[in-house]
């Protein structure tokens, strides 16, 4: 452990999967203040190699399709490559596919399934890999509230973060013996790109807002001190959780206030 502090990143290097915008980004600017050497993997080349060019040296940026399992091999192995380890990896890319079950079609099953699960999956799969070789590490998946509340139109997306967990819990017995930790994350709404479009909608918007304890959403850089917790040495004797980072959404049901409360 650091003598700065269990939440100190100096020496440390970290790949942060779909760094170069929303709640990606916010971790990559967090893990850079903390002093971890940072790689943003990201499709969107331009946007990742515009995060990197404003934060310094410390910070690169590699391009990658986690559809894409060699790829994704590749960029963890071009990584070690150049920094001589891989302490961390944080996924975060999902999509959604908002529409009802009797209104799906193939395309976008497939489309949502191919991202959030087995993106994940070869993510989990190829930093596991070196980590257990390595026989350390740390990783952290973004699963979602909708893993265990839903809401009409997300039942792919629903499935998928529930997935997430589990895959985060098998990964976490099979690597704990080579010293490797695996938590998710699970936040509720929060403000990036891609929700945009509830944001433009003041009566979702609003909707969401009153259904969590805080009365109100999240913030991106909000999501950086749960994901630098479980990255960090701070939480070196927690694998296979999840955290929820929801502002206390799953934690009540909110849909009625009883008279003198």
């Amino acid at each position: 452990m650091s003598e700065r502090g269990p939440f100190d990143l100096t020496g440390k290097t970290a790949a942060i999967v779909g760094g170069a915008s929303g709640i990606g980004e916010a971790v990559v600017r967090g893990f850079a203040d903390a002093g971890a050497t940072v790689a943003i993997l990201d499709a969107n080349e331009a946007g990742a190699r515009a995060l990197a060019g404003k934060l310094g040296s410390a910070v690169t940026a590699v391009t990658v399709d986690i559809r894409d399992r060699a790829g994704v091999e590749q960029a963890f192995a071009g990584v070690v490559a150049a920094h001589g380890a891989l302490d961390i990896v944080v996924c975060t890319p999902s999509i959604n596919v908002r529409k009802p079950i009797l209104q799906y079609n193939d395309d976008e099953f497939d489309r949502v399934v191919a991202i959030n699960l087995k993106g994940s999956f070869n993510v989990l799969q190829a930093a596991g890999r070196i980590m257990t070789s390595q026989r350390r590490g740390s990783i952290v998946v973004f699963s979602s509230i909708r893993s265990q509340v839903v809401e009409p139109g997300q039942s792919v997306y629903a499935m998928t973060k529930a997935g997430i967990v589990q895959l985060v819990r098998t990964a976490a017995a099979e690597f704990g013996t080579s010293g490797v930790r695996v938590n998710a994350i699970a936040p509720g709404v929060v403000e990036t790109p891609l929700t945009a479009p509830i944001k433009s909608n003041a009566d979702w918007y609003n909707a969401y807002a009153a259904k969590s304890a805080l009365k109100r959403w999240a913030r991106a850089e909000e999501m950086v001190g749960p994901t630098l917790f479980l990255a960090s040495d701070a939480s070196s004797y927690v694998t296979g959780t999840v955290l929820f980072a929801d502002g206390g959404w799953t934690a009540i049901d909110g849909r009625f206030t009883p008279p003198g409360m």
